[in-house]
């Protein structure tokens, strides 16, 4: 099978060109746009979020655009990083895509970014959360419009301090997002006088977690701060109240902990505090707009998946609306793209120097199932992208 054959066969790619306005018969070319996101596997319903996010976005902003058109170039990655490379080779050597958006998985954005910085178009990262994508590996044509992996772990150090917790069981998985969420929930954390007294780091993906949560009781701390996502979140919630911890020692996590796994949790989950850069129920008034709009169009209510994919769409359309829909120097575009302030459903957020969001990080409780706001954990946090030399 020939190289060729073998990329059309297993990327799933989709080549949609969609028209914005009635005028969609204008000349110019199409804006082209490269996604990178999973279509496929554990990882489907988070890519196919962040793509209708996105197609919301620029839907909802084509009077603006004045005919611009979009051709969707959509490669399924699989949330393999080893396939990351060749298809970003493909979108920007064969397609020759304008935007290239994605991807979910932090290992996959690694291998993106081997291929793409520097180069003639935009990378845009609407999830994976590995601090080097803006830190060490930053490049003027690299944005992101989620999260670093510091961002929010990082205030839950002083909601800890602050709530009284002296002594803390740190636990995750030891893999990228894991061991960079319990680093900086430790920095904050110590800087104020706390202890770490044990870090636990599994092997990923493993969910083994009953006699951790044995040593948790044996232990006795404060409280216990948690990086899990997915199904792991969903087991360690669901084990750690079937030790009786729930109500005698406080869990606290990463937003990811109760995002998208509260039904699943279910009871368990009462009383889990996390923070985080979104919650549903989040008094914005963009934020209650666009869930109604996203539901019209899909025939379902959205995550923060689909929030980060919206963003993506909203940096896009406005970075060509601000240029009169004209991307070809594509350093009007990074200029132009570096200095918007994004009407976000999450609350208005800017891009730091190293083209990371700077955003509000809301403490969150879970109240009969819901993640409710209780307040901004961190106003306007910056990620100190540590490395990053623009």
């Amino acid at each position: 099978m020939t190289r060729t054959r073998t990329l059309a066969s297993a990327l799933l790619a989709t080549t949609l060109t969609a028209g914005l306005s009635t005028s969609a018969l204008a000349a110019a070319d199409p804006v082209k746009i490269g996604l990178m996101l999973p279509f496929s596997g554990i990882y489907a319903q988070l890519g196919e979020a962040g793509r209708d996010g996105l197609k919301l976005a620029l839907k909802q902003n084509a009077a603006e655009l004045d005919g611009v058109t979009f051709e969707y170039i959509a490669l399924d990655t699989e949330a393999k990083p080893a396939r990351a490379p060749e298809l970003a080779s493909s979108l920007l050597n064969q397609h020759n895509a304008d935007f290239i958006v994605g991807p979910v998985h932090s290992g996959v954005a690694m291998g993106m970014i081997k291929m793409l910085r520097g180069k003639d178009t935009i990378m845009i990262i609407p999830n994976a959360g590995s601090a080097a994508a803006t830190g060490p590996l930053c490049a003027p044509n690299i944005f992101r419009t989620s999260f670093s992996s510091w961002q929010p772990s990082y205030p839950m150090g002083q909601v800890a301090l602050d709530k009284g917790y002296k002594k803390v069981y740190a636990i995750s998985w030891n893999y990228g997002m894991g061991r960079e969420s319990l680093d900086a929930f430790e920095e904050s954390f110590t800087a104020g006088g706390g202890e770490i007294v044990e870090k636990v780091l599994l092997p990923f993906p493993s969910t083994n977690f009953q006699s951790h949560v044995s040593d948790i009781a044996a232990t006795n701390p404060d409280a216990v701060f948690t990086f899990f996502a997915g199904g792991g979140a969903i087991k360690f919630v669901k084990d750690y109240d079937a030790m009786g911890l729930r109500g005698k020692i406080p869990l606290l996590g990463s937003g990811f902990l109760t995002e998208g796994t509260l039904e699943a949790q279910g009871p368990a989950a009462e009383g889990v505090m996390t923070t985080l850069h979104y919650a549903e129920q989040l008094d914005v008034p963009a934020n209650q707009a666009f869930r109604e709009a996203f539901n019209t169009e899909y025939g379902h209510y959205p995550d923060i998946y689909a929030v980060q994919g919206y963003d993506a769409g909203l940096a896009i359309a406005n970075t060509i609306e601000k240029l009169n829909g004209d991307i070809t120097d594509k350093q009007a575009v990074i200029s132009t793209m570096e200095k918007l302030t994004i009407d976000s459903p999450r609350g208005e957020f800017t891009f730091s120097k190293a083209h990371n969001p700077i955003q509000n990080i809301y403490l969150r409780e879970v109240k009969d199932g819901v993640n409710v706001v209780q307040s901004i954990a961190a106003k306007s946090l910056e990620d100190p992208a540590r490395g990053c030399k623009l």
